[in-house]
């Protein structure tokens, strides 16, 4: 599923660890300027599928090519065009940020004025504008997280690897890590593994489900199948007011009744707006005695894939 020249070329991986299949026949493409979401429960492969799509580890069998360039054959040229965080971020604790981030961009052959433009292009994305003297040991977590991607990011590759780059990140950085990923994915390719859904309704345009070491859907998150739409939340009554006044608590989008007493709700905000719901039937003496989230197509097509509860939901 491509929609022009493939910058990334994946032909029946597979890896196998003694007896054990970690990924089986994965086969993909990915253009610039998309943004693939790679969901799967611990243990299904995403990891070991990143670990190969970036040279880290090779495949047993099959072919990845990059930017035209065989992974294997023509590691160098292939590598260049590539951007990784792996889970564990590669850090050095005992150098600054500005220190740590510059050696990067040497490993990458970039020095002088261009070494520079690239720290300081990496810093501004990634929020370490007023850390660049800090030692890394002295950052917290979430810091952390933020410079193992701008590493990923500092010399501009057409293909940026993420795994798991929310790890460590409190709400608010994971809100300015959705729009970082946005904009970059514009100009570049993104693969992000993650196991939580909200993650790819927020980042991705296109989704991946992963399970047992086999790809078991790979879809367009806005094709049909699979547009989530807006939030929803399932509310019901024991004394309920009429549709138009649910409507007019803020943040509520539509009301849909469903009889007795139970309602559909659209919501703009999944956190803010059915605490709203909540506080004015409480307020209003409604009879509150359920209010749960709706369940969508993408994790009703995560669960039929897998078998597994949902995270992150």
């Amino acid at each position: 599923m491509t929609t022009g020249q493939a910058l990334l070329s994946v032909n029946g991986i597979s890896r196998l660890y003694g007896n054990r299949s970690a990924v089986i026949d994965a086969s993909f493409e990915l253009d610039r300027g998309q943004v693939l979401g790679l969901l799967g429960p611990n243990g299904a492969g995403k990891s070991t599928t990143l670990q190969m799509l970036s040279g880290a580890l090779p495949p047993t069998t099959g072919r990845i090519r990059i930017g035209g360039h065989d992974l294997l054959r023509q590691p160098e040229r292939a590598k260049a065009l590539i951007g990784y965080l792996p889970e564990q971020p590669p850090l050095y604790p005992d150098l600054t940020v500005d220190e740590y981030l510059l050696y990067c961009a040497r490993l990458h052959l970039l020095s002088g004025a261009g070494a520079r433009a690239a720290l300081d292009r990496s810093k501004g994305l990634c929020g370490l504008k007023d850390v660049g003297r800090r030692l890394i040991a002295n950052l917290s977590g979430g810091y952390q997280q933020r410079v193992g991607i701008a590493q990923a990011l500092i010399h501009s590759p057409a293909l940026i690897i993420l795994d798991e780059p929310a790890t460590g990140l409190d709400p608010g950085q994971i809100l300015e890590l959705r729009v970082l990923i946005r904009e970059v994915g514009q100009e570049h390719a993104i693969i992000m593994s993650t196991h939580i859904l909200s993650e790819v309704r927020a980042c991705c345009d296109r989704v991946q489900i992963i399970h047992a070491g086999k790809i078991v859907l790979d879809e367009l998150v806005r094709d049909s199948k699979l547009d989530t739409g807006p939030y929803g939340v399932a509310l019901a009554l024991k004394n309920p007011p009429i549709a138009e006044i649910l409507r007019a608590i803020r943040g509520v989008l539509n009301v849909t009744g469903n009889g007795e007493g139970r309602f559909r709700i659209e919501c703009a905000d999944p956190a803010e707006t059915p605490a709203r719901i909540a506080a004015e039937a409480v307020a209003s003496g409604w009879g509150l005695y359920e209010l749960a989230p709706l369940r969508d197509a993408l994790e009703t097509a995560y669960l039929r894939c897998t078998g597994a509860a949902a995270n992150g939901n």
